[in-house]
């Protein structure tokens, strides 16, 4: 009989899915058990000992993100594995932190699943020790993917996010950059600190330096009273650096001081000051090409870039769109106070076939026009301007390219659209735009609306006493589409 690799014990409710993985890593060798609830899984981790536990998220009672910590502290030297069917940042964190040694969604990946059990057992059977950092995991909903790339960062964000090591995030404008530094600040130790940011490119050096450091009063001309920097302002929590290679030579020099020595001068002051923020930095360019070109200090690049994350840009992991689109609409329907939460089935193929130069940026941008011209709660082609190249609407205002569009003509689209829903019925349409009747007559007024040759509207009679019915039964104009 083969000797036996080690023990796992195996924790899920679903009774098929254990027994799949059971016959499956018994013929790889290892001595498996299975338990269906987080405190049988105690139990048996008493009798038996394992190495490994494969531990699911999701059962009735107490979650695998519950149990987690209970099997840490039992079993210090036990490895976990988490498994689930659902795909959302806050869980992969707070699994890492809590000290699991991998995520792995269903349906399972029977290489992924090999080659991290592989990882954990040595050739002699011997676990492999490697460091997780516990801690509560806090994170911005927006932040979600389902793709491999994306849930590798999240993994890295939850083993280095109460570390204080200096993160170089990279990547395209409009990836995320700010989110996932956010994501680190707020599950670290030092969540309850400040997150200071700053944009290394909107400033002149000379209002940077000050932005950034501060200054004393009477230390240039108009500086009437003593003002703290971003350095300061960010003691015990986190300071974002974006757009870091913008940096000039002068302002490359000086933080360099603070990254080696842990302290900053502000303009004007005798004595220097101590830092203890976390510096997290961003860039869209390659740093390291720019220091062989000599735009960029080489000792500065190698004190942030200590841990490196780099966020792929969307037309790389088309399959996280869908979950975007989802997450981005739930944020601006509350930002508009509307309800528009669905979209046809040929605007979903459009977007995900779509190579998003803009990134993420620029989807959340799209889905911001879409909803504010959508007269329903359907987003239909027509409303996602060029992405699809789809014919121009047939209206004045909507002949305009999308890509030139004023504010004031997306207002004059939207409220010309919701009366064309209502046939011009003034009730509903105020409903729909959250406005009073007095306020809709004056936009009317002010856009130059007519309503088309036949349809009899109430916008005259102000008190509405008598309502023709069928205006009553079309005025919302919820069309299937």
């Amino acid at each position: 009989m083969p000797t036996k690799k080690g023990c796992i014990l195996i924790v899920d409710d679903d009774i098929a899915s254990c027994r799949t993985l059971q016959l499956h890593l018994r013929t790889e060798g290892y001595d498996v058990t299975i338990a269906h609830s987080v405190d049988q899984g105690l139990a048996a981790a008493h009798r038996q000992c394992p190495e490994l536990v494969i531990l699911d998220i999701r059962m009735p009672g107490k979650s695998g993100l519950e149990g987690l910590p209970e099997f840490k502290q039992t079993f210090p030297h036990i490895h976990v594995i988490m498994i689930t069917a659902f795909h959302d940042m806050d869980s992969t964190i707070e699994a890492m932190q809590h000290g699991a040694e991998d995520y792995i969604h269903k349906p399972i990946d029977i290489d992924e699943l090999d080659n991290t059990t592989a990882r954990i057992f040595s050739a002699d059977g011997q676990t492999i020790v490697e460091t997780r950092h516990e801690d509560k995991a806090s994170q911005l909903n927006t932040m979600v993917a389902r793709s491999h790339a994306m849930k590798e960062i999240f993994k890295t964000i939850g083993l280095v996010a109460n570390s204080p090591v200096t993160v170089l995030i990279t990547g395209e404008s409009g990836t995320g950059k700010e989110l996932v530094a956010h994501a680190i600040h707020r599950t670290s130790n030092n969540a309850r600190g400040p997150f200071v940011a700053v944009n290394c490119a909107a400033l002149v050096e000379t209002l940077l330096e000050s932005d950034m450091f501060g200054h004393e009063k009477g230390a240039f001309t108009g500086a009437v009273s003593k003002q703290p920097g971003k350095f300061a302002l960010a003691e015990n929590g986190a300071i974002f650096l974006d757009e870091i290679g913008e940096l000039s030579p002068v302002m490359q020099a000086k933080l360099l001081r603070v990254l080696q020595e842990k302290e900053f001068t502000p303009i004007g002051a005798k004595m220097p000051q101590h830092s203890n923020a976390r510096v997290i930095a961003a860039t869209n360019v390659d740093l390291a090409a720019q220091v062989r070109k000599g735009l960029f200090r080489e000792d500065l690049y190698y004190r942030l870039c200590v841990v490196t994350i780099h966020l792929p840009p969307l037309r790389e992991r088309r399959e996280d769109i869908a979950d975007l689109v989802h997450t981005l609409l739930a944020r601006i329907n509350r930002q508009m106070n509307r309800k528009v939460t669905q979209l046809s089935s040929d605007v979903i193929s459009c977007l995900e076939k779509y190579d998003w130069p803009g990134n993420v940026r620029e989807l959340a941008n799209a889905l911001e026009k879409a909803v504010a011209l959508c007269p329903g709660n359907v987003i239909t082609q027509n409303l996602i301007g060029n992405i699809c190249d789809t014919t121009t609407p047939t209206s004045d205002v909507e002949q305009i390219p999308l890509t030139e569009w004023s504010l004031e003509d997306i207002k004059k689209a939207h409220v010309l659209r919701v009366l064309k829903t209502t046939h011009w019925h003034k009730g509903h349409t105020c409903e729909i735009l959250g406005v009073s009747r007095p306020r809709l007559r004056r936009m009317i007024k002010h856009f130059g609306l007519i309503p088309p040759e036949g349809i009899q509207t109430d916008l005259e009679d102000d008190n509405d006493q008598v309502e023709n019915s069928s205006n009553k039964n079309s005025g919302l104009g919820l069309v299937k589409k």
